[in-house]
Parts: structure tokens; C-alpha cells; sequence
């Protein structure tokens, strides 16, 4: 599929990586001026404080659907082009692996053997280990054979050098109405008063009912928004899968020990 320089049948999988460095550029933004350097060259740029290479926009007959969200982990905006984008950027948002998150970071080009191809993936996003990840999102049903060159080819420029690389579809729908729902309360200051958290963490060491355990604490309408933040961060837990949330859903602090 790409036309590498010395591709040879049997050769080792270094020997294509190294050619991945060179026959894949990135062109990305650099005080508002487009860039384009090869993969080797330019591999360890920090994406994820770059800006997005594309406007974010929509059209009314359009099937996406553009717009802005507000990433806990960013402290800022991240874009997106589809509400299966935002559903995706809410789940990296929640990731505690996740550190820095940036949308349509730059431009990956390469030569399928025919002509020039170009990509823009749709987020970059840096892990607490220091490494990377590409993201690219597509329902699985949605997808078309051009699609899938691109995500493969961005696969084999990520593999090159040593980023991971994500397809992501749709994901679970219980699952992710209860993350929207519990995004609502991402921001820091739903953790406060410190008091508050730190008495829920407490109570919920045996598992018990949500309203319930609100109720032990406190008033309901101070308690429920710090509640809620707890369980989107992972210090509190709950069956997100299984059903919706409910006021009887039974709650646990994380590392807690208990028969289910």
C-alpha cells in the first residue's frame, strides 16, 4: 500500500519502520503557519499544545455536527466534528491515564502507491507515561474502503514511531449516558467542600444505595453534585454498564473489598 524506498519481501519489520519515518511527513500549525516536515523529523513534537490543522464547522444538511467542549483534563476547549467525537473526547476526558488531549493535531501525508493521500487524525493524546496515542473515530458501520486505508496507513506511521493507535466506534450506550450524565459534574469545584468528599468516601466503604448514602452525609443538594463528581473521577464506583443510574444504584469506594 506504501511506496517505501528499499522495500524488500521478508524484510524485518525495523527495516519498514525505519522507511515510515521518511515516507510519512506532518504538516502542523505553528503560530498560525502550516508546517510539513517528515514523520522522523518532527515525531516528538508536543501535539498535544498545538493547534487543530482544520476549522471545526458543519452544514445544516450535513450529518456531523461540530462544536466545542470543555475538557476537565485540558482546563480548555477541545474541538470535535460529530457527537460520536464528543462521546469519545467526554471517555478521554474521564481516563485517568489521559494527561493532554488535542483535536485534529496535524495532517499526515503519504503515497498509497497511486497518488498522494492525506489524513488529519482525529485527536492526539498524551499518557501519563509520556507516551502518545492517535485516535481516529468512526462507527464500525459507517466505515468505507478509503477510511480504512487512512486508519491503517496512520496505524503504520503510529507503530513507526512507537505511539498507539485507536479506532473507535460506538461505544456502549448505557455506558456512555451515564458518563454524559456524570460529566456534567467534571469540573473541579463540584469536588468541593473537601469535607463533603472525604465524608462520602468514608460512608460509601460498604456498598450502599446512592440516595441513601447522600442522605448520611448531609443535605442532598450540597452532597449529590460532590457525589457525582467522585464517581466521574473513579474514587467512587458503580455499575455504569448494567442499567442507568438510579437513586437506589449502589455505590463503593473505589478499593473497597465486598462481595458483589
Amino acid at each position: 500500500m506504501y511506496r517505501y524506498a528499499g522495500d524488500v519481501v521478508g524484510a524485518p519489520v525495523g527495516v519498514f519502520e525505519e522507511a515510515a519515518l521518511e515516507a510519512f511527513d506532518l504538516a502542523f500549525s505553528v503560530n498560525g503557519r502550516l508546517v510539513r516536515r517528515s514523520l522522523g523529523a518532527n515525531w516528538d513534537m508536543p501535539f498535544e499544545a498545538v493547534d487543530p490543522v482544520r476549522e471545526f464547522s458543519w452544514r445544516k444538511d450535513g450529518q456531523g455536527f461540530a462544536g466545542w467542549y470543555y475538557s476537565s483534563t485540558m482546563r480548555d476547549h477541545v474541538g470535535y466534528e460529530s457527537w460520536l467525537e464528543r462521546d469519545r473526547l467526554i471517555l478521554l476526558d474521564r481516563d485517568p491515564h489521559v494527561v493532554a488531549i488535542a483535536s485534529q493535531p496535524f495532517w499526515l501525508h503519504w503515497h498509497d502507491g497511486t497518488r498522494k493521500r492525506r489524513h488529519a487524525p482525529d485527536y492526539f493524546v498524551r499518557l501519563s507515561d509520556g507516551g502518545a496515542r492517535i485516535v481516529d473515530v468512526r462507527a464500525a458501520d459507517e466505515m468505507d474502503e478509503a477510511t480504512r486505508e487512512a486508519f491503517d496507513a496512520t496505524g503504520h506511521a503510529c507503530r513507526a514511531v512507537g505511539w498507539e493507535f485507536e479506532w473507535a466506534g460506538r461505544p456502549e450506550s448505557v455506558f456512555m449516558a451515564n458518563v454524559r450524565w456524570l460529566s456534567r459534574y467534571r469540573r473541579a469545584r463540584c469536588a468541593r467542600p473537601a469535607p463533603v468528599a472525604a465524608r462520602l468516601l468514608e460512608v460509601f466503604r460498604e456498598p450502599m444505595g446512592l440516595w441513601d448514602g447522600a442522605g448520611l452525609v448531609g443535605n442532598r443538594l450540597q452532597v449529590l453534585p460532590v457525589l457525582f463528581h467522585l464517581l466521574w473521577s473513579g474514587a467512587l464506583k458503580t455499575d455504569l454498564v448494567g442499567g442507568l443510574m438510579e437513586t437506589d444504584s449502589l455505590v463503593w469506594t473505589e478499593g473497597s473489598v465486598w462481595a458483589a
